[in-house]
């Protein structure tokens, strides 16, 4: 079985549940760090224009999750976990009036997992 490059937590697919009833199919992407640092972002699936600079990395809880391609080369040797924290960011994510915000937790990869990854793709 492929390693997966993200994950998300039992609390934050909670959330992403209630999200989806609200504002129907979701998307992520991970922001490069500008007004709420780096953060995991959450938005209505086509929301957030897409282009050739961003990468696909996976599915969580039934929404793609996309980086930006310059971002992924820092990133590409860790795997994401999307949680959740109390807290009200600074972002357009979808989340953030329910005052909690999503966060993401990374660990690098061991040697074996990062022969077996789960393959990315550009939007």
């Amino acid at each position: 079985m492929k390693t997966k490059r993200v994950l998300v937590t039992d609390e934050a697919k909670k959330i992403i549940e209630q999200l989806r009833e609200t504002h129907g199919e979701l998307m992520f992407h991970q922001s490069g760090g500008c007004c709420d640092g780096s953060a995991p972002m959450c938005f209505s699936k086509g929301e957030l224009m897409l282009n050739e600079t961003d990468v696909w990395l996976g599915n969580i809880a039934d929404c793609d999750f996309y980086m930006a391609k310059d971002q992924f080369e820092y990133w590409k040797h860790t795997q994401l976990t999307i949680d959740i924290t109390k807290g009200r960011g600074a972002s357009f994510s979808l989340e953030i009036p329910l005052g909690i915000r999503f966060i993401v937790k990374s660990r690098l990869f061991s040697e074996e997992e990062a022969l077996d990854l789960e393959p990315i793709h550009y939007a």
